[in-house]
């Protein structure tokens, strides 16, 4: 195949070609600096999504079951046994959720009751990896003589002042006495046992968590849970999982809702951002592609006779547009190399070393997450590969048109 043997040839440096040569190498360049930022952004991005659905699947169940309305949910134990026999969960637990008020050094603050049994919630979330406790043995059941025990998260602490071993004071304004000085909330006394971090800022300056039956008694429940919520095997197949298990239960007066239906919004905005920095980051293998026309255009002026000798040896316009086309194959196939090498050698780097520190306040790690997925190095070298071929077409067939006798004789 002779079209390859001069396509290689012409793009090999001669003398007399140090201008088109540095065009070409320009052209290679950014092509592997595109393919690198864009492996590696797609890396990080990919990184964070999967940092986000950790914190999120780590915090909350897979699925909830729930009631319509705010009444509760009576026989949680039975509730509990129906939703552990479907196939695909692995366990389940009841808990409590409302809204309460909490006191403590003349500060209060809003925040989000949850009442967990920590025993079977651990099975479920991973809640006991996020709470900071003293070395040892866990619980939130009160030990005879003291306080009930809660955790805070970490920005309810740090807005009422407060720390492990200390007391505060948990308000339900929707349950209370009258009495002749007025409306009185339920009140709770607790000791602090530890404070719940999890990198995500909505639930750790929101939420507090107790023993479920102190949520039932200072939300007057009774015996009645909030909700049931189960972990199945494939967190993905969860809204699928929750309608079985709703249709299992007869449906209404049961719902369900999942991880996924719950932060929609989230995981939307974090893939169209993804989308929209790879449309970004491609204009820098654009750029590159111009290089790529520019020095097949200067190439083609410069190979006119050659052009013209082949053509009068027989060679097709086919022929010649193929040798100008492959060119740009070849450039874009090295430069796809290279930035293919240097970007997930610096991705393994990113995730082995995690030389880049992030501010752990703000973005909630601490370190760059990487994340290296096939799809996304397949779609970045196909769309090099395409945009190479692309910015080869007007060149080769400005080639291809030339006659052979105007060729040679307009020729220098």
């Amino acid at each position: 195949m002779y079209e390859f043997f001069l396509a290689r040839r012409y793009l090999l440096p001669r003398r007399r070609r140090g201008f088109l040569s540095l065009i070409t190498w320009i052209a290679v360049g950014g092509v592997t600096l595109g393919v690198l930022a864009l492996i590696v952004v797609l890396a990080v991005m990919s990184g964070f999504e999967r940092e986000v659905k950790t914190r999120i699947v780590g915090t909350n169940a897979h699925l909830v079951i729930l009631p319509y309305g705010t009444q509760g949910m009576e026989n949680p134990d039975s509730l509990v046994a129906t939703v552990k026999a479907h196939p695909e969960v692995i366990a389940a637990a009841p808990f409590i959720y409302g809204k309460a008020m909490i006191s403590a050094r003349g500060s209060t603050d809003g925040i989000v009751v949850k009442g967990v049994d920590l025993e079977s919630e651990s099975m479920v979330t991973r809640i006991l990896d996020y709470i900071e406790r003293p070395p040892g043995p866990f619980t939130l059941a009160a030990t005879p003589g003291e306080l009930p025990r809660v955790v805070l998260g970490v920005h309810v602490a740090e807005a009422l002042s407060v720390t492990t071993g200390e007391r505060v004071q948990l308000l339900a304004p929707q349950v209370g006495t009258a009495s002749p000085l007025g409306y009185l909330p339920r009140v709770r006394n607790f000791q602090v046992a530890g404070i719940f971090r999890s990198g995500m800022y909505e639930y750790d300056a929101s939420f507090v968590f107790l023993g479920i039956r102190e949520a039932q008694d200072l939300l007057a429940l009774g015996t009645r849970v909030s909700a049931v919520e189960a972990k199945v095997r494939d967190m993905y197949r969860a809204p699928q999982v929750a309608a079985e298990i709703v249709e299992h239960l007869g449906g209404f007066p049961y719902r369900a809702t999942d991880w996924i239906e719950m932060n929609a919004q989230l995981f939307s905005w974090m893939q169209m951002e993804k989308r929209v920095m790879f449309i970004i980051l491609t204009l820098i293998v654009m750029v590159a592609a111009f290089n790529i026309l520019a020095s097949l255009l200067l190439l083609v002026m410069e190979k006119r006779r050659d052009i013209g000798i082949l053509r009068s040896m027989g060679a097709t316009p086919g022929e010649i547009a193929t040798v100008f086309i492959l060119q740009g194959v070849i450039i874009g196939w090295v430069g796809m190399v290279l930035g293919a090498a240097g970007g997930l050698t610096l991705c393994r780097l990113l995730e082995k070393y995690k030389f880049i520190r992030l501010p752990g306040d703000i973005y909630f790690i601490d370190t760059l997450p990487v994340r290296v997925e096939a799809g996304d190095v397949a779609a970045v070298l196909l769309s090099v590969l395409v945009i190479s071929v692309l910015a080869t077409i007007y060149p080769a067939v400005k080639a291809a048109r030339l006659r052979p006798v105007e060729a040679i004789r307009n020729a220098e």
